[in-house]
């Protein structure tokens, strides 16, 4: 048996059953094409369907080993087993597999010279021997063949279609030419002339010696001897190659006067150690054979010395720009000036950097002095402690005086008419060591510079001190909390009590007096009280719902607010309905209005409900409950705000996730005793959207927004240890989630799973188009730092050039390979008497989907945003005579629903937010349900949509920071978008 017939016989051994089977149809369709040969190794070229670029195969016969370019973590991939199928075949068969030039046409790049430098022109060599100018687009041609040619692309061919997006005539410029010759490094097709030649990676330039005449020094300059000609500015030509030259003002006439000879005299040593051996050896190497010449040390580098000088009123300040420590030479308005010892390799940008850094930071610049006094010496004194130069003179101790700052806490309590104690306190640092008398600073004081990023903070009787760091990062948020939440006559809000124990034990204090009432808050739910529920509720309570209505009755009872957070469909609007009472406030979506009407009337026939809603509407003061919506509140936030409720309750309230917006604005201005917030999902993207619901909750639980999110969002994002749990111990009383493996251990499972679409050539064609387009147009813009919305607008033509072809402007297409899927996945699940739910972000689609529905007779509802009779739509579906299938819009039908008919769901468009897919689901896994729900993802193969199903479980991690043991969290960010655009 042949080598190569024992490699195939490996392969074999090792393919998966489909990859085997996959890869026999891509030799038998001539995929594949041999690139080059060895002794040892094969490499070849394989063309795969959805990729312009052909994949790079490397087999090693002797050692029955193999290498494949693809991202597939399969081994061996598709790729592998059609090379080695191809290669076997063209041995048994005694015909030499044909070469990538015999069988696909490929990218030439010809250089020729004209006066003035080269000029550059791409064409398409045929596998017959034929060229054509390629003055087109490239990606035009992958996307749409033109005359059945097959084109061999590989990434270079890529990156040059870019770089040649402006066609130039004429010699092309120095820099446009040394970035050109940059990318073709790894070409293989590249003319000079009609000559082939290689572009080396190597760049050329003269070199420099210096030697002793006497007590003199002659500088020699030669050019490099593989150099044979200058054919443009800035590129040789040596035997072989075509090469970038060091100094791109290089032509051939400046060559033609090397060798340079230069003599310099002993008063001459200035100048050649410090300016023109310098500056040399940034452009070309440098040897140095005398002894008499300081030594050029490449690795000195720049830095700052601050002079800094004690004044009767203030100080002074006198930045230089050095290198060496201590200093060799200064820089002195531009010139270097020779100080002793070795010469450094002067690094102007780095220069640059710290004058901008001096600029920037301390308002400085090299070899001016600066004078501060008042209360502007303190603030500079703190940018001088955290700026990174080297300080000196008799004001160096400034930045670190011997003072010290501990933490005094006094705590007074008394009773109050609800039970739960009043208390307040104090909280100053006492100021140790320093001269003077006994001090102390107000802890607003410390808190401030703290927050501000300062190290130091402003004494009363002059001067400063430092901050007590490790005792802040510790404690400083908490005690910001507790400054918020104190009221005008000092007394601490209820929602504060227990950061103020944790407060008492950190300085190992006792707790305030009269905290027995406040013990669930701190010490856990389990203590809570049975509840006492409605005489005339109509229900019968799980046991997780009397602990839920416990809690609710318990933040009622105390003056709180909270968050239920419990998973979708564990009955949140049951609890809150046992709670409620006269003068109630609940405000809902509006697809949701008709369920809550019905829920009261249904649990609680003998509540008074006023709807507040539709044209007419006013409020009704004797009723007990009033129910209204998220845009009435917005629109009537003066009516709603009017009124002092007893209870306001948002249900869905991550509607209220933006705080800037007008309906956030509108609920933080609702006067109530109690605020509740129901919420399965009460952050999906960032951690504002919760510092949102809990400041309609407990306003200055989390302090401001700004403090929130420097102190608590962004190092939890970074990964700061203890910042997750640190967020989770001041939020964990006022919140209360259960999930439904937890508590309702008797739902039927639930399953998910990812039906894989794969992209018809058609569809194939104009999603790679799209993604040609628009992929270096977003990179660019995202590295650039540019709008990450620009982003997400690209993105979206991505997935829906995904979905279907017709979503694309200007294209059109009756059907799509994800419709065509999701029709016979449903002829098959309404067969054996399913019903499902269809859920698209796009009305769009759910227009193109309906028409596959009805060609294969399967009746169906829909719900979007222009419907009008939800009731009437859910309640037809529901019932046991109503369609199989219900379309609906994510935005529509995502939440408040219950649609338990169903249990089989399709969610067509992934998006990286996975809590939007969650809500879905939960419309039909649920309490109610009584069959297995699956939950299907349809994923069209190769798209950035497999991409989008890893950004979801980094999104997971964001909610499970906030509110379980998970670590970190983050929004969407430029490396999320970059990571899909890979």
């Amino acid at each position: 048996m042949s080598e190569n017939a024992q490699l195939l016989e490996a392969v074999r051994k090792e393919a998966r059953p489909g990859i085997w089977s996959n890869g026999v149809s891509l030799a038998r369709a001539g995929a594949v094409a041999l690139q080059s040969r060895s002794a040892s190794e094969i490499e070849l070229r394989v063309k795969a369907a959805g990729r312009p670029v052909a994949l790079t195969v490397v087999l090693y016969p002797g050692d029955e080993a193999w290498e494949c370019d693809c991202p597939s973590r399969v081994d061996p991939c598709e790729h592998v087993v059609a090379a080695a199928i191809s290669l076997e075949q063209a041995e048994k068969q005694d015909a030499p597999l044909e070469a990538v030039a015999e069988r696909w046409s490929r990218v030439v790049y010809r250089f020729t010279r004209v006066e003035g430098g080269l000029q550059l022109h791409r064409v398409l060599a045929h596998a017959d021997g034929t060229e054509e100018p390629l003055d087109d687009s490239l990606t035009g041609r992958i996307a749409k063949p033109v005359g059945g040619v097959t084109l061999q692309v590989e990434q270079v061919d890529l990156v040059m279609e870019r770089l040649l997006e402006r066609r130039t005539r004429g010699p092309l410029l120095a820099e446009k030419l040394d970035a050109l010759l940059r990318a073709l490094e790894p070409a293989r097709n590249v003319l000079l002339d009609g000559r082939p030649v290689a572009v080396s990676s190597e760049v050329l330039a003269p070199r420099a010696k210096v030697e002793d005449r006497g007590q003199q020094w002659v500088l020699t300059i030669t050019a490099d001897p593989r150099i044979t000609e200058v054919v443009s500015p800035g590129v040789a030509l040596t035997a072989e190659s075509l090469v970038r030259l060091g100094e791109t003002s290089m032509t051939g006439a400046w060559l033609q006067h090397l060798p340079l000879v230069r003599t310099y005299s002993p008063e001459q040593l200035g100048e050649l150690s410090a300016k023109v051996l310098p500056e040399l050896a940034r452009r070309m190497p440098v040897d140095v054979r005398s002894r008499r010449l300081p030594p050029l040390d490449r690795d000195l580098k720049p830095r700052v010395l601050l002079e800094l000088n004690q004044l009767t009123q203030g100080l002074s300040v006198l930045p230089t720009l050095v290198y060496g420590a201590p200093p060799t030479v200064r820089i002195d308005n531009g010139r270097m000036v020779y100080l002793r010892g070795a010469v450094p390799l002067r690094d102007e940008a780095a220069e640059q950097r710290l004058i901008h850094q001096l600029r920037e930071e301390l308002n400085l610049v090299p070899g001016r002095r600066l004078t501060v006094d008042g209360p502007e010496m303190m603030r500079f004194a703190d940018k001088l402690r955290k700026f990174r130069g080297d300080l000196g003179g008799d004001a160096a101790g400034i930045v670190s005086p011997d003072m010290r700052l501990r933490p005094s806490l006094r705590v007074e309590g008394g009773a109050s008419g609800t039970g739960v104690p009043e208390v307040r306190f104090t909280l100053e640092f006492d100021v140790e060591g320093g001269k003077g008398g006994a001090r102390t600073v107000d802890a607003a004081a410390v808190v401030r510079a703290w927050t501000e990023g300062l190290g130091l903070v402003p004494l009363d009787g002059g001067g400063w001190a430092p901050l007590p760091r490790a005792w802040l990062d510790k404690n400083g948020q908490r005690v910001a909390d507790l400054l918020a939440a104190r009221q005008s006559d000092g007394r601490v809000a209820n929602h504060a009590l227990p950061e103020l124990t944790a407060l008492c034990e950190s300085l190992d204090q006792p707790p305030p007096p009269g905290l027995d009432r406040l013990a669930p808050m701190v010490e856990g739910f389990d203590k809570l009280p049975p509840p006492v529920l409605p005489a005339e509720l109509n229900a019968t309570l799980r046991a997780y719902q009397q602990q839920g209505v416990s809690w609710l009755s318990f933040l009622k009872g105390a003056g709180l607010g909270g968050i239920l957070a419990d998973d979708m469909g564990l009955g949140k609007t049951l609890q809150t309905i046992c709670i409620l009472g006269p003068r109630s406030l609940v405000v809902c979506p509006t697809s949701v209005l008709p369920n809550w009407v019905a829920e009261l009337q249904r649990f609680r026939p003998s509540l008074k409900v006023c709807v507040y809603h539709g044209p007419g509407r006013k409020l009704d003061p004797s009723a007990d409950v009033t129910l209204t919506t998220y845009a009435l509140l917005r629109l009537d936030a003066p009516t709603l705000g009017a009124p002092t409720w007893e209870a306001v309750v948002l249900d869905e309230a991550q509607a209220i996730k933006n705080p800037e917006s007008q309906v956030s604005r509108a609920a933080f201005g609702l006067k109530a005793n109690l605020r509740l917030a129901l919420s399965g999902t009460p952050l999906e993207n960032r951690l504002d959207e919760l510092w949102s619901l809990m400041h309609f909750t407990n306003p200055g639980l989390l302090g401001g927004r700004r403090q929130f999110e420097e102190k608590t969002a962004q190092p939890i994002a970074d990964g700061k240890p203890g910042a997750a749990e640190g967020l989770r111990r001041r939020i964990r009383p006022f919140i209360l989630r259960r999930l439904k493996r937890d508590v309702a251990p008797e739902l039927p499972p639930r399953t998910d799973s990812v039906m894989h679409v794969q992209l018809d050539e058609r569809e194939r064609s104009v999603y790679d188009a799209v993604m040609a387009a628009t992929r270096a147009e977003v990179v660019a813009l995202l590295n650039e730092g540019g709008s990450v919305l620009k982003a997400l607008e690209a993105l979206l033509r991505l997935r829906q050039a995904a979905c279907h072809s017709a979503l694309v402007p200007g294209q059109h297409a009756k059907t799509s390979s994800k419709v065509q899927t999701l029709v016979e996945a449903l002829e098959t699940a309404v067969a054996e008497g399913h019903k499902a739910l269809v859920f698209s972000q796009w009305t769009s689609l759910l227009d193109l989907i309906e028409p596959g529905l009805k060609g294969a007779g399967i009746g169906f509802e829909r719900l979007d945003g222009t419907t009008t009779n939800r009731g009437d739509v859910t309640s037809r579906f529901q019932g046991p005579d109503g369609a199989p299938v219900l379309l609906m819009s994510l935005k529509a039908g995502g939440t408040g629903l219950n649609l338990t008919a169903a249990d089989h769901v399709f969610l067509m468009d992934p998006w990286w937010n996975p809590a939007v897919e969650a809500q879905a689901a939960d419309r039909a896994h649920r309490i109610g349900q009584e069959r297995p729900v699956m939950v299907y993802r349809l994923v069209s193969q190769g798209t950035v949509e497999e991409k989008i199903l890893g950004l979801q479980e980094k999104k997971r991690a964001l909610f499970e920071a906030a509110l379980s043991e998970a670590s970190g969290a983050a929004a969407i960010t430029r490396e999320d978008l970059l990571q899909l655009f890979a």
